[in-house]
């Protein structure tokens, strides 16, 4: 091996492993100071790229937990404002029912729609005042809301709060029959496919259906509403039996009731007494009501002095009249039956169809086949005023009780999804916020011995340096 002076290859060599040693240790002292194994690109090009991408995701699933968050409380609050709107409409139904009892005055009654008055405009102002971040949410405005609970574009529910105001709670089909339901005969009740609701068919009517009616019993009101019922869970929509009314059609003429001028309603001989003309002395209303506890008919006189015949629980009304027409009841003697009405309820539009025939068995237009939800009945609409009208009112409520009580749950159902999206992203920033760590973040015990490894490396190869930069100066005892 030569000696050479110009060119020192043991310290240019050494030099070198000093300044790689520098460079590690100063990685190490970059690495421990920021605890990030990835300082910039150069460190780990593809970890760093990868490790961004993590953090997009980490940060946008730690905004989606945010906005989950705030759809919890929206829907908590439209749900308290429900909560404070089923208990007015359970205080609306009470005082129905208060109302629906006879014992109540008109006063009464008049006090009773001022407090229904004031419940429903606080109802309304709930719904209409009732926000969240200066949105109105149960208004029904709220609706087709996107929240989104997730990290990437899209990644939404779609939420919407029904309409909670007056004018929308209690909306329902609710129509009556236009015509007293026809009793003529037999072959008026209904048969196998006349009535046939949403695609259902409604069975056919028998004597068993009717158990107050004298005659004609398949073929009553009671029976049809009965056989309906049977179908509702299936149809949607339910047969309320309405009043069957008879009104006569003439003055009533002084008469005197006996053995063969006589009147029977169903089944009950009314005789026996004089009546005077337009019933001045209320003998014949006071015989038929004496007689209700058999008949279920209720005598009474209407506005022009004429008969009229009730029967609130809608039996068909049997009139037999025997030496004399009285009063215009069925246009002359001999026997005639009237049936009641009906009224049919549902939630839902509903389409009503079946034989030729089969809707004017229930009083309605054979062309009448489309019955569509309005707000004729919502919860605006109640007057307790009358015994009718509360009744009415009681069935109101309770529609809107139930889909009050539909959208809560709603919304509870999504308050629960909502908590459960919480959980699935609180556990997948969890995930991959570790698996960030461990592309990005420094180890401490792998870079603390590298760290003390190249100190001693430095060190040792500043020793050699200062060796190597002496070992030249041999050649000076060549000289000597």
């Amino acid at each position: 091996m030569g000696l050479y002076v110009n060119t020192n290859i043991a310290s240019l060599n050494a030099k070198r492993n000093v300044n790689g040693a520098n460079r590690s240790l100063g990685r190490s002292f970059e690495r421990l100071s920021s605890g990030l194994r990835i300082n910039s690109a150069k460190d780990d090009a593809a970890g760093l790229g990868i490790s961004d991408r993590m953090t997009a995701q980490v940060r946008g699933i730690n905004q989606a937990i945010r906005n989950t968050n705030d759809g919890i409380s929206l829907a908590q609050t439209a749900e308290g404002g429900l909560a404070e709107s089923t208990s007015l409409l359970q205080r609306i139904r009470e005082l129905s029912v208060q109302s629906a009892n006879d014992t109540n005055t008109e006063t009464d009654r008049t006090s009773l729609q001022q407090e229904v008055d004031a419940l429903v405009t606080e109802l309304d102002r709930i719904a209409e005042k009732t926000t969240f971040n200066n949105q109105t949410v149960l208004d029904g405005s709220f609706i087709g809301a996107k929240f989104h609970i997730g990290a990437n574009a899209d990644d939404t529910i779609t939420v919407s709060i029904k309409d909670a105001r007056a004018s929308s709670l209690g909306r329902q089909v609710r129509e009556s029959s236009t015509t007293d339901i026809t009793v003529a005969a037999a072959a008026d009740a209904l048969q196998q496919n006349d009535i046939v609701f949403n695609g259902v068919t409604i069975r056919a009517t028998n004597a068993a259906d009717d158990a107050l009616s004298t005659t004609l019993n398949a073929a009553s009101a009671l029976a049809k509403a009965a056989a309906i019922n049977d179908a509702t869970e299936f149809s949607g929509v339910r047969a309320i039996v309405d009043d069957t009314i008879v009104v006569g059609t003439a003055d009533i003429g002084a008469v005197t009731l006996d053995s063969t001028t006589n009147l029977t309603i169903n089944g009950a001989m009314i005789t026996g007494f004089r009546v005077e003309a337009n019933d001045a002395t209320d003998t014949l209303v006071n015989a038929i009501n004496a007689a209700t506890d058999d008949t279920g008919v209720v005598a009474s006189l209407n506005q022009d002095n004429r008969l009229e015949l009730t029967a609130e629980d809608g039996r068909n009304i049997e009139v037999t009249m025997a030496g004399a027409a009285i009063g215009g009841l069925g246009g002359g003697a001999g026997t005639f039956v009237t049936g009641g009405r009906i009224t049919l309820q549902s939630e839902e539009q509903f389409s009503l169809t079946g034989n030729v025939g089969g809707a004017t068995k229930l009083g309605f237009a054979a062309a009448q086949q489309l019955f569509g939800v309005n707000a004729n009945n919502a919860v605006g609409t109640i007057d307790v005023t009358t015994r009718e009208g509360a009744n009415r009112a009681i069935d109101i409520a309770d529609v809107a009780i139930k889909q009050v009580s539909g959208i809560r749950a709603e919304l509870g159902a999504t308050q629960n999804r909502l908590e459960s999206t919480v959980n699935n992203l609180s556990v997948a920033a969890e995930n991959v916020t570790a698996a960030r760590s461990r592309i990005r973040d420094a180890d401490f015990a792998v870079e603390t011995a590298d760290f003390s490894r190249n100190q001693i490396i430095q060190q040792a190869g500043i020793s050699v340096l200062a060796q190597a930069n002496q070992q030249p100066q041999i050649a000076l005892a060549l000289l000597a």
